[in-house]
């Protein structure tokens, strides 16, 4: 875990008066049994665990935990000990029936997945689902997430809202129409990727959309943190400059495109660029528009999103 500025007493592994300290200061609000709580932990940096996520760890008669091991340690730190029930991607569908038993039982449930907030690219949703089926009520505990912490610092001026896309298909076809797709998307979207294919994507995307930001965040809340903001067409030689870089969890924000040129075109491109897209794909009419007339990329590529949203 990354050293922090949070005072030693907090970061003690057997210290009694955190879960003490968490009662007093969310204890006051109601927490029902038979209830499923679904419980946002750090991801990375331990001092993020809310004083709420513990007291309810606390509460919690069952965790419910995507890895019983990483589990077991957060517990540990807490001074806490609770039975464990393995729910992860692999068994989730099937350990949910458990859950389930228990919140028969009148039993508070807390699940939690390795790092971040549950259901968020993480297992959890479908457990959510099958709780909520069956009548019990889902209650969160919010805390870190990954995906929004990225966006916090992304600095994205042109985002008006944003599309959580998680992780690309890992080959093929399929992840050749998703990058394409994501790659034409003006929304600002976020994804994910893992270290030993951080590299590829760069290059996929310093490719298809050279000229838009990207902010890549890597290792959040970590002491190897890092956050980056270059056009696409920069990222490869960025990561190659340190092969440090290319190590641990990756966060990837896309930025918003502009609906609006951001600046005039000369006379004569946009029929060019219209007569282009009604027979090839967007990326490739802009890419052959500013080849042929060295008019800014940027431009074109707003100006073609404008004109595919006409239509």
């Amino acid at each position: 875990m990354t050293t922090s500025s949070t005072p030693s007493d907090l970061a003690a592994p057997d210290c009694p008066s955190l879960v003490e300290a968490a009662g007093r200061a969310a204890g006051g609000q109601q927490y029902p049994k038979a209830t499923l709580y679904v419980v946002a932990t750090p991801i990375g940096n331990l001092a993020d665990l809310t004083l709420r996520a513990i007291h309810v760890l606390g509460l919690a008669d069952t965790l419910a935990c995507e890895d019983s091991r990483v589990s077991a340690g957060l517990l540990r730190h807490l001074g806490l000990h609770k039975p464990l029930l393995a729910v992860h991607e692999h068994n989730e569908a099937d350990a949910a029936g458990a859950v389930i038993a228990r919140l028969a039982h009148g039993e508070r449930v807390a699940y939690v997945s390795d790092a971040g907030t549950p259901a968020v690219s993480d297992p959890g949703a479908r457990l959510v689902a099958a709780v909520v089926a069956a009548g019990y009520r889902v209650l969160p505990i919010p805390g870190a997430s990954s995906a929004v912490t990225a966006l916090s610092v992304a600095g994205d001026v042109q985002g008006t809202g944003f599309r959580f896309a998680g992780f690309a298909p890992p080959k093929g076809a399929e992840r050749s129409a998703t990058l394409a797709r994501w790659c034409d998307e003006p929304q600002t979207l976020v994804l994910f990727e893992a270290p030993h294919r951080i590299a590829t994507l760069l290059r996929e995307l310093a490719q298809r959309c050279p000229a838009r930001r990207v902010t890549l965040c890597r290792e959040l809340t970590k002491q190897f943190e890092t956050v980056v903001t270059l056009e696409a067409a920069q990222l490869p030689a960025w990561l190659e400059a340190d092969p440090h870089r290319s190590r641990g969890e990756f966060v990837l924000v896309l930025h918003g495109l502009s609906t609006e040129p951001t600046q005039a075109l000369a006379p004569g491109i946009e029929p060019l660029l219209q007569a282009l897209m009604a027979t090839l794909p967007l990326k490739q009419a802009v890419t052959l528009v500013a080849d042929a007339t060295g008019a800014p990329r940027n431009a074109l590529y707003a100006r073609a999103l404008a004109l595919k949203s006409d239509d």
